[in-house]
This record gives C-alpha cells, sequence and structure tokens, in this order.
C-alpha cells in the first residue's frame, strides 16, 4: 500500500496534491473529448520527448487498462493517422513552444477525415503540457532515477495510476501518516509489477494476434486495416516481429525499453529563445496574452471545467508557504516566487512588462538558476547530484516546492502559446 513517488513527493504539499489529483484524474479518466486509450496514448507521446520512463510505464499500463490496441505500443507508425499527426505539435510545445502558429492548429482542424474538432484539441494540448511538465518534475525530485521498471518510479498501488490511487478528500491524512524520510527505493519490487504487466499482456495478446490472423486471411498479407478515425492502425502481419514492446524474445515483460519508437525527430530539443534585437522571434506579452483575461475562458469554453481546475492548481502553487525559503533569500515571499516564475517564463519568451528582471539575478542564486534551467528546459539531463548541491541547507520539502512552481510555471507557459495560437485561428 505505499504510495508512488509522485505522490510522495508531493505529499510534502498535501493542498497542492489535492489540487493536482483532482485535475490528473478529471484529464484521464473523466468524460471528455478523447477516448480514454488515446488519452493514455497521448501522454506517452509527450512523456517520451523527455525519455521520461517513470511516465511512460505508467501510462503503458493504464492505456492497456482502458482497452487499447497492444499494437500502437510498438510505435508512431502503427497508430491512426490522426493521432500521429498530433506527433509535430507535441514535439514543438515540449521544447520550443513560441514556434506554435495558428497555421499548425489549421493544419490539425482541417485534414478531411483525420481533422480534430476544437474541443479534441484543447484536450489533446492541455494533457500534452501537463505530461510535459510533469516530466519535469518527475525528473527535478528524482523519481526517474534507477531507471527501469525496478526504479524509484515503480507503480505501487496495485493497478492504479496515482490519480486514482489517493482520490477523495482521505488523501491529505493518508500522506501526513508518511514517514517523511522514507527512500524512494522502498517502492515495491520488479517482480511483482512485471507480474501485473505479463496478466495484462497476456490477456490482450490473444485476442489480438486471433483478430490480426482472421483480418490477414480476409484482406491479404501486408493490407492495412483502418477502422473508424481513432480506433484503426496500419496492421502489419509480420507477427513474429512481436505484437507488444512489453515482451522480450523470452516473453520476459521488461516495458518502455525504446522510447524513440514514440517520437519523431529527437534531435529537436531546447534552445534559448530568441533575445529581444533578434527580428526571427516576437517576445509574447502577458499583457496581451494572458491566464487570467484569455486562456482559461477559452480552455473552459471548449473542454468544460477543466479551465476551474486548472487556474485552482495554478493559485493552489502561489499560495503555498515560502516563508522559510524567502527569509534565507532575504526578501518577502511572494517577491521571491515571482522571480522564479518569472524566470522560467522568460526562458520561454513570456515577458512582464511591470516585472524589472534585474531582480532575477538578485534573488535566484547561479546553482539554483542553473537547476532551474536545466530542470524545465531539458529535464532529461537533470542528476541527484545537481539537486543535491543547490540549497545545501533547505529542507527536502522547500525543493520539491521549487520543483511545484517549474511544474505550473511550465504548464502554463506552454498554455499560453498552443491557446494563443488557437485563438488567432478562430479569429
Amino acid at each position: 500500500g505505499r504510495l508512488e513517488a509522485v505522490t510522495q513527493q508531493m505529499g510534502y504539499h498535501p493542498q497542492y496534491l489535492d489540487s493536482f489529483l483532482k485535475t490528473q484524474h478529471y484529464l484521464m479518466h473523466m468524460d471528455g473529448p478523447l477516448p480514454f486509450d488515446c488519452r493514455h496514448y497521448i501522454a506517452i507521446m509527450a512523456a517520451a520527448r523527455h525519455q521520461c520512463r517513470y511516465l511512460v510505464n505508467l501510462h503503458v499500463l493504464q492505456f492497456l487498462r482502458a482497452g487499447g490496441d497492444p499494437q500502437w505500443l510498438r510505435g508512431l507508425e502503427f497508430i491512426p493517422p490522426k493521432l500521429r499527426n498530433l506527433n509535430e505539435i507535441n514535439k514543438i510545445l515540449a521544447h520550443r513552444p513560441w514556434l506554435i502558429t495558428k497555421e499548425h492548429i489549421e493544419k490539425l482542424l482541417k485534414i478531411s477525415e483525420w481533422s480534430w474538432s476544437l474541443a479534441e484539441l484543447v484536450h489533446a494540448v492541455v494533457l500534452l503540457a501537463h505530461c510535459h511538465a510533469l516530466a519535469s518534475f518527475v525528473f527535478g525530485c528524482g523519481c526517474e532515477q534507477d531507471e527501469g521498471l525496478g526504479g524509484r518510479g515503480s507503480l505501487s498501488l496495485g493497478n492504479q495510476c496515482f490519480c486514482e490511487a489517493t482520490a477523495g478528500n482521505s488523501c491529505s491524512q493518508e500522506l501526513l501518516r508518511i514517514n517523511r524520510k522514507r527512500s524512494l527505493d522502498s517502492c515495491m519490487e520488479l517482480d511483482s509489477l512485471r507480474e501485473r504487466m505479463q496478466r495484462i499482456h497476456v490477456e490482450t495478446e490473444g485476442r489480438e494476434e486471433m483478430r490480426l490472423l482472421q483480418q490477414d486471411r480476409e484482406e491479404g498479407e501486408g493490407q492495412g486495416a483502418e477502422v473508424g478515425v481513432w480506433g484503426g492502425t496500419e496492421h502489419r502481419s509480420d507477427l513474429s516481429a512481436g505484437l507488444s514492446p512489453l515482451a522480450d524474445p523470452d516473453g520476459e515483460v521488461t516495458g518502455a525499453t525504446n522510447l524513440a519508437c514514440y517520437m519523431q525527430d529527437p534531435d529537436f530539443g531546447y534552445q534559448d529563445f530568441a533575445r529581444r534585437d533578434e527580428d526571427q522571434t516576437q517576445v509574447f506579452r502577458v499583457q496581451d496574452y494572458s491566464w487570467e483575461d484569455h486562456g482559461f475562458s477559452l480552455v473552459n469554453r471548449l473542454y468544460s471545467d477543466i479551465g476551474h481546475l486548472l487556474d485552482e492548481k495554478f493559485r493552489m502553487v502561489d499560495g503555498l508557504q515560502s516563508s522559510a525559503m524567502a527569509k534565507r533569500q532575504g526578501c518577502e515571499p511572494s517577491v521571491f516566487k515571482r522571480g522564479i516564475w518569472n524566470y522560467i517564463h522568460c526562458m520561454f519568451g513570456i515577458r512582464y512588462d511591470d516585472y524589472d528582471y534585474a531582480e532575477v539575478n538578485q534573488l535566484l542564486e547561479r546553482m539554483l538558476k542553473v537547476y532551474i534551467k536545466t530542470v524545465t528546459c531539458y529535464p532529461e539531463k537533470t542528476n541527484s547530484e545537481m539537486f543535491d548541491r543547490f540549497w545545501k541547507q533547505f529542507k527536502h520539502s522547500e525543493k520539491v516546492h521549487v520543483n511545484l512552481l517549474i511544474l505550473e510555471a511550465r504548464m502554463q507557459a506552454e498554455l499560453l502559446y498552443a491557446l494563443q495560437a488557437i485563438t488567432q485561428y478562430m479569429i
């Protein structure tokens, strides 16, 4: 019954955890524009951009539980074209969100039979931003350490994902009973998780193999079978290649070992946002398009209630107690948190006209800035030494607080760019 790693870390701030879990559960398991299996596959695509095995493995399990086609787990070439077309916006949002334009939106919304609806696209964009930002938290707090299914990020609550594990009002009380000093290495053993994955794999593999064999007999070897906008995919008849990446040639479940199959253009990554004196990139001014005045109403109109949940989460992280951190930096809590938030947004080209950016260098010491930039822009490069080196005198809960600020500031930055592009398209 141990809680998994993300929940353990967020548990240092129970009120925020409550808000996060509500949003996560709504995105993945409540009524919405997207089918449930597609939601988890989109999460896999998003997490793979940052090589986050922790999240990929979690959503592979959830994808199969939702009745997802095991063939899709072989890579992007095995999924429906509609879903595959999301790859470009996933890539840009993850690494250089300022490059998203209304043309990207128009391309997705006007591709004949594979077109997205506005509601579906908003749901997908929120999912992508959510998982990109969560990958930053996973790496920033060490949940990805000791890679693989037996690592610190192992699931530890049966077949539940962490948004189900502590649903309801009891999660804060449960977390308060956790020994806060327990090592993340105390997650459940590899064999137990493998057994659960093998059980899911066996249940789906037999049905899938029979269906494919029947399909091949009817349509001929090598012929695809596309069924509906979401459900069909271009299946191959080479069943000897293996139906799922969850099994190796000896039949042992190994997890998502090759994340490259879930993304294209793997060398595309973060680049420093262009300086103001360069004409090639336009600075995003919050005074012209903000979450409060523009993004909230748009996302809430197209995907009912998610705007309220996201807004609550943004406000919750802003309201977390940070007096100890601020005192050590010699400033007010609100000033310190705004410095971190605006520094993160600045790295994505988002500027606040009413803020003096000289304060960032005064408030944030060099090691803290290096850590924040790494976790925000290329989290897969984060290591435990970086976590240990910044703020040696600070408590673990305070470092987790910094990672929560990174998570929410990054997510809001991605949403602002995507929602602005959608707004421009609608105009």
